[in-house]
């Protein structure tokens, strides 16, 4: 049984598509432009999947013949085929313009202008109509329906640097010793456009003169901010081009001037062009993109996959069994969801939508308002992603700039984002309280124990992975590969598994593992290699021990059950799959694809759905993680230019100089930037652009890096419920049909855990299980248990604080405990809520205050900051003991006034 939204506010698969597309202004192709969506979609997962589970060299194994190696690519080579694929299908997905744009505003008065001055026969007239008739089929795409033809030539320009790159690698090695000036001009490479570079040289445009590297990386960093104008807007496309200006020209800022610290060395055209385009240390092809290359969409594409085998439906529907009957039931069950797909798919909004079409129908049934309702699901959206074990694409940038082991990161994100979500349970229940909101009926709500036997096995994934990652240790693309083959064996299993197939399909998967433990035991290779050697065409290896051959045969497992799952498919086409339950968009596209090739009943048969499963996963994949790509890209010019023009000790040094010397004023500022630079871009964009300008600062002040990497990842998530951009709030509020500012200041206030809660940790780095020492900040360990004097005082107390301050904070936003809360007791509750989660800051800024009087200076020692979290533990229970009083007491007055009617 499955928990239905129902009601006139359930959008239906439609009304979320449309929902999404218009919040990320995506088009919506049909036809043949689909169709090349999904084969670039497909065609770009697969390359990923080849990189996560073979390299960067490519080639293949063939019966009979062996290896044949195809040849290798180097990193630039790889990420900018990366970088080409997201160009391609940015391209396709996302219009130039809809023609509703300021300039297009503009452009569309000089037609209607020139009529009024000279009349509508004259023929000026006429050619302002055909130019603007020419330009709207050129580059409007106002319906998001049609691919222009300026599309298409920027889709074709964009192979040209990545067929450079590939093509010529020995002559960009040259250029990195000589420089862009060394390279071959445009004719000597491509001979055949040599009269049209002499007839462009002849009006005095020396591109004859010009290297072909120097043209075709100007082309490609274009691209590249034409592409995220489209995708991500035009604030980081300014942002991005205001770095490369100021790399160009930032030597002319004057020295002695206020900003003089901005001032860097001159740099030529030339040079600064080689750095972001033709190297993997700066630019757009730097650390960003190749952490998405290696890590991001790798578990972009296993969230796919994961989302289209019906993990995502059942993990809502456990979420309602569980908690859907409580008081605010659909709220909570909400945060549960919502907070565990938004920590696969890494897009506050597009999980904001899509879970939220689901979510939000429900909240209101039960009585929550619309506001409040979309408020909850956008806020635990944003929230998923410092939910640890996946935390969106974040967890995989910090051990990459911070050089933190993945296990370590997850294992320090643990108990803050536990804190984050246990605020959102608090404040969902007192709202609840306070409406007399009750839960759902347990009739209209999934039996637990049946709807667990059924989907038991989701779970799996995330297990492996945790498996992979931290007890194997495996590198984290080859760990997202193997869980991507487990989910896809999964499917396959659950596709073929029935009563009369069961006992051949797990004899068959348990007799083919066996050989391939024997055949690494007797031959040391696998089993198809084994054979191979019993032909007489290939040489055996060194045998393996018993348990060296099965650990080198499990990872072969998945693979076995994917082949003899779909033997079972393809012979027995007519069966039922009573446990398969795929998400709503594989079905969907299933029907599509047997209508087109005019044969309806094929949407029925269990290996085409299988497959459509296994190429709609690649597909939702690549559309998913175009626009991140797009993003780090982009992104990844800005800590290039501060790398390339040595501006990092400079901005470093200006930044402290602003803030004072100020601690807590660095990190106010740290806070708000983080906040401004997150407002309408992705996380991930925030995250790369504040690590490279606030974080040496931070760590200047003896903060350890993985708090603040942290930090400014907190703080950037609130920028997506933060007015007046909130992206996430709005895009529930279309869900749920509510007032869009309402919404986002009701989603700001419930996700305030996100600004106190990175406060407490950076003070307090036991939060994140991390002890700091003379070596600098390494993961507890079990003697640092045992060790009471530093457990306590830095584990403990810090924890238990965090969450009672939690506790408080969500009193204080409410206004509701167990009876109203007036004024002063919010206000109160905030003092205790601050008290017991972050006393630094009461020190901090009493400090000033003090200095004023003559007074000293206190330290943030344990026996300063202990005594204000026991005056905050007193102030909220006195303060609880007196709601709960009035409580009682308005109860009583209740009880009296009834039974005097009577």
């Amino acid at each position: 049984m499955s928990v239905d939204a129902g009601g006139s506010d359930a959008l239906g698969e439609e009304g979320t598509e449309e929902i999404l597309r218009e919040v990320e202004h995506r088009r919506s192709l049909r036809g043949a432009a689909a169709v090349l969506v999904a084969f670039l979609g497909v065609t770009f997962s697969a390359f990923q999947v080849w990189i996560a589970a073979r390299g960067f060299t490519f080639g293949a194994t063939l019966p009979l013949v062996g290896e044949v190696r195809l040849g290798s690519l180097q990193q630039l080579q790889i990420n900018a085929i990366h970088v080409t694929f997201a160009l391609l299908l940015t391209f396709l997905l996302f219009p130039p313009t809809r023609g509703d744009g300021p300039l297009s505003r503009r452009l569309a008065r000089v037609e209607p202008a020139v009529r009024r001055r000279f009349g509508d026969d004259h023929p000026l007239a006429a050619v302002a109509a055909r130019l603007r008739a020419a330009v709207r089929w050129l580059a409007v795409d106002s319906r998001m329906e049609r691919v222009t033809p300026l599309d298409a030539f920027l889709f074709l320009v964009a192979l040209l640097p990545v067929s450079y790159i590939v093509t010529e690698f020995d002559e960009i090695r040259n250029i990195a010793v000589f420089g862009l000036q060394d390279g071959r001009p445009v004719q000597e490479v491509h001979p055949t456009v040599e009269p049209l570079v002499t007839a462009v040289a002849a009006v005095g445009i020396p591109v004859d003169e010009v290297s072909y590297a120097f043209l075709l990386g100007v082309v490609g960093i274009l691209l590249v901010l034409e592409a995220t104008r489209r995708a991500l807007g035009l604030l980081l496309t300014s942002l991005v081009s205001l770095f490369v200006v100021y790399a160009r020209w930032g030597h002319t800022i004057p020295r002695d001037s206020a900003v003089g610290a901005l001032s860097i060395t001159p740099t030529t055209w030339r040079d600064l062009v080689y750095n972001l385009w033709y190297t993997v240390e700066a630019g757009v092809f730097s650390t960003p993109v190749t952490v998405s290359v290696r890590f991001i969409y790798i578990f972009i594409l296993f969230g796919a996959f994961l989302e289209m085998s019906g993990a995502g439906k059942w993990f809502i529907d456990l979420a309602y069994s569980l908690t859907g009957t409580r008081k605010g039931g659909p709220a909570k069950a909400s945060t549960v969801s919502s907070g565990f797909m938004g920590m696969l798919s890494g897009s506050s909004i597009a999980n904001t939508v899509t879970t939220g079409a689901f979510t939000i129908p429900l909240m209101k049934r039960s009585g929550y308002s619309p506001e409040f309702a979309g408020a909850v699901e956008s806020s635990a959206s944003s929230g998923g992603q410092i939910l640890p074990p996946v935390m969106g694409a974040a967890a995989f940038l910090i051990v990459e700039f911070t050089g933190t082991p993945y296990a370590e990161v997850i294992i320090a994100a643990t108990l803050p984002a536990i804190a984050f979500f246990f605020g959102m349970w608090v404040m969902v229940h007192f709202e609840a309280v306070r409406g007399g909101i009750g839960g759902l009926p347990r009739s209209e709500l999934p039996d637990l124990g049946s709807h667990f036997r059924q989907g038991w096995f989701y779970l799996l994934p995330l297990a492996l992975l945790l498996y992979f990652l931290v007890w194997l240790r495996l590198s984290i693309n080859r760990a997202g590969w193997y869980t991507i083959v487990s989910v896809v064996a999964l499917v396959a299993l659950i596709a073929a598994y029935d009563r009369r197939t069961r006992g051949p399909l797990v004899g068959t998967i348990g007799g083919l593992s066996l050989a391939q433990v024997a055949a690494y035991a007797t031959y040391g290779v696998g089993l198809a290699d084994a054979i191979r050697v019993v032909l007489g065409t290939a040489a055996p290896g060194a045998p393996r021990s018993l348990e060296a051959a099965v650990y080198a045969a499990a990872p072969d497992v998945a693979a076995l059950t994917v082949a003899a799952s779909i033997a079972v498919l393809v012979f027995r086409p007519r069966r039922e799959t009573p446990l398969l339950d795929l998400d709503e968009s594989v079905d969907d596209a299933a029907e599509r694809g047997a209508e087109a090739v005019d044969s309806p009943g094929l949407a029925a048969n269990p290996a085409y759905r299988f497959g459509t499963f296994v190429f709609k996963s690649m597909e939702s994949g690549a559309r998913t993680a175009t626009t991140v790509v797009i993003a780090v890209a982009a992104a990844g010019v800005i800590p290039g230019v501060i790398s390339v023009t040595g501006l990092g000790p400079n901005l470093t040094s200006l930044i402290l100089a602003v803030s004072g010397g100020s601690f807590l004023l660095l990190l106010v500022l740290t806070g708000v930037a983080a906040i401004i630079f997150g407002l309408g871009m992705p996380t991930t964009v925030m995250y790369i652009i504040l690590v490279a300008m606030l974080g040496p600062a931070l760590e200047e002040f003896g903060v350890a890096i993985l708090a603040a990497h942290l930090f400014i990842l907190y703080f950037g998530l609130m920028a997506d419920v933060t007015p007046p951009v909130a992206v996430a709030a709005f895009a529930a509020a279309g869900v749920a049909k509510a007032e869009e500012f309402a919404t986002a200041i009701i989603a700001f206030m419930l996700s305030l855990n996100k600004i106190l809660v990175p406060f407490a940790f950076v003070f307090s780095p036991g939060i994140l299980l991390f002890r700091v020492t003379d070596e600098g900040p390494r993961l507890i360990t079990r003697a640092d248990v045992l060790d009471p004097g530093f457990f306590l005082p830095g584990v403990v107390v810090p924890v238990f604080g965090m969450f009672l301050g939690v506790y408080a904070l969500g009193v204080t936003i409410i206004g509701y405990q167990y009876a109203e809360v007036d004024g002063v007791g919010r206000g109160l509750f905030s003092v205790s809520s601050i008290l017991l989660m972050v006393p630094e800051l009461a020190v901090l800024v009493a400090d000033p205050l003090l200095a004023l009087v003559g007074g000293p200076g206190a330290p943030l020692t344990f026996t300063v900051t202990f005594p204000l979290r026991v005056v905050g533990l007193a102030m909220l229970v006195a303060l609880t003991g007196a709601n709960r009083r009035r409580e009682a007491g308005l109860a009583a007055r209740d009880a009296t006034a009834a039974s005097g009617d009577v």
